[in-house]
């Protein structure tokens, strides 16, 4: 029992610690700090009601009405009063439009000043707080209220309720307005604070509700992601693993096979298994939301760049097509997106060659100057039959969507003199610095070499 007993004491203690810690935060520590009272927001139904003309100047009503309320309980004062009670009562009501705490601790000043400098009179029930201090002080307090949170406005009620409390005590006759004060003050405060917590409340549930409709939308979005990477896993995949074991078991159909054609089908089944590869590494970043998903395709791995178009190349050449490779001008890092996107078109114009103009040559021309990075792939007419592509005009579509989201430029045609086909494309893009640069395991070194020719990169 003495244990409770020297238990209790001592939560009371906090708990008094504790009120008078808040009391000073709130009240005391930056009283007059400077938090002027807002115009009323454009969305407001006063605001919207009122006839455009006079619309922008709707917002600074309440303060309007402050400042008239101000003057009309100086009026009132001065010819009911003095003059004195005048200024007490306007000055708090005025200030409390830039400084709410530091009002209310004006007008409290001047309820004290008031009540004892003032005595009672005898019989009149308008002591300490004359008709104009009364409606000046609950104007003030609900200033305040509306300017800060709950907290501060049951301190405030709390310590004028005190006031009041001491007043009766004090009083002789027993005839104060300390209780209308208090019901007064409770009532209309009250209404201020529960009008401000309902609002707080609307704007939470409404930003609750923003957040669970984009949170409903992001879930939609992955299932639709995941959908089509599942469609484009079960096709694609499917085909490609097929092409792969198809192009490694026919060399074991034919007895002896030529050593060009074991040749080709081992690059064939290279080509498949380097292009699963890449499919199930873009499947894992459609499927971000299962990060156990494709864990085999090594998503982490870098993606593909200028630096390693050399292996590009010799696939391409296994496939039947010649091609020349020509870079001009100071090899430098890019950013990765331009890099990235770099290799994906030369990558589909080396392919369209592939389908379109089989047994061409192409030449691939890579351009680095100073405003950017130029490409240039063309190839020659096709030497052999072509056979029907379905399916043509997405990957000129594809190239056209990575420029343009690079802000580049791009042309594409046949060449007249020869009958074969161009694609040139301009990405402006600055040097990284080489801090940010690859690894040099990846980057290529820089390499002198001539100017571009004005005109021949950029469309």
């Amino acid at each position: 029992m003495d244990g409770v007993t020297q238990t209790i004491p001592r939560t009371e203690l906090r708990t008094l610690r504790r009120a008078f810690s808040d009391l000073r935060k709130d009240l005391i520590t930056g009283a007059f700090a400077l938090r002027p009272v807002p115009p009323l927001a454009a969305t407001h139904p006063l605001v919207r009601q009122m006839p455009r003309a006079v619309r922008p100047y709707v917002p600074w009503l309440p303060h309007a009405a402050i400042v008239v309320g101000a003057f009309y309980l100086m009026a009132v004062a001065s010819e009911t009063e003095n003059m004195g009670l005048a200024l007490l009562s306007a000055v708090p009501l005025l200030v409390a439009l830039y400084r709410p705490i530091g009002a209310w601790w004006l007008s409290f000043a001047a309820s004290v000043f008031w009540s004892l400098g003032v005595p009672e009179p005898v019989g009149s029930s308008m002591w300490p707080w004359p008709a104009t201090l009364f409606a000046s002080h609950v104007a003030v307090m609900m200033i305040v209220a509306s300017r800060n949170r709950p907290r501060v406005a049951g301190q405030v009620l709390l310590l004028t309720a005190l006031l009041g409390i001491a007043c009766d005590f004090s009083a002789d006759g027993g005839h104060t307005n300390a209780f209308p004060m208090v019901v007064a003050s409770c009532g209309i405060v009250g209404a201020v604070v529960a009008r401000r917590s309902l609002r707080e409340t609307k704007q939470q549930v409404a930003v609750e509700q923003s957040a669970t409709y984009e949170e409903r939308s992001r879930r939609t979005l992955l299932e639709e992601r995941a959908t089509i990477a599942r469609e484009l896993h079960d096709v694609v995949a499917h085909h490609m693993s097929v092409i792969a074991i198809q192009a490694e078991a026919a060399p074991y159909r034919v007895a002896n096979p030529p050593e060009e054609l074991a040749t080709s089908f081992a690059t064939i089944r290279e080509n498949a298994v380097a292009a699963l590869t890449e499919l199930r590494r873009v499947l894992g970043v459609v499927r971000a939301d299962d990060p156990d998903a494709y864990a085999d395709a090594d998503p982490e791995a870098p993606q593909p760049t200028l630096a390693t178009l050399d292996t590009l190349f010799a696939g391409v050449r296994a496939a039947g097509l010649t091609v020349e490779h020509v870079v001009t001008g100071a090899v430098r890092p890019l950013p990765s997106g331009v890099e990235l996107s770099a290799y994906r078109i030369v990558q589909e114009a080396l392919s369209n060659a592939l389908r379109h103009a089989p047994g061409s040559t192409a030449r691939v021309e890579i351009a680095y100057v100073l405003g950017g990075l130029g490409l240039r792939i063309v190839n020659g007419p096709p030497t052999q039959l072509v056979r029907p592509s379905p399916g043509m005009g997405h990957g000129l579509l594809g190239m056209r969507e990575r420029v343009a989201m690079l802000n580049g430029e791009m042309t594409a045609g046949a060449v007249e003199e020869d009958g074969g086909y161009e694609v040139a494309v301009f990405i402006p893009a600055a040097a990284v610095p080489e801090a940010d640069a690859a690894a040099p395991d990846t980057a290529t070194p820089p390499r002198p070499g001539p100017a571009p020719e004005p005109g021949t990169m950029k469309p």
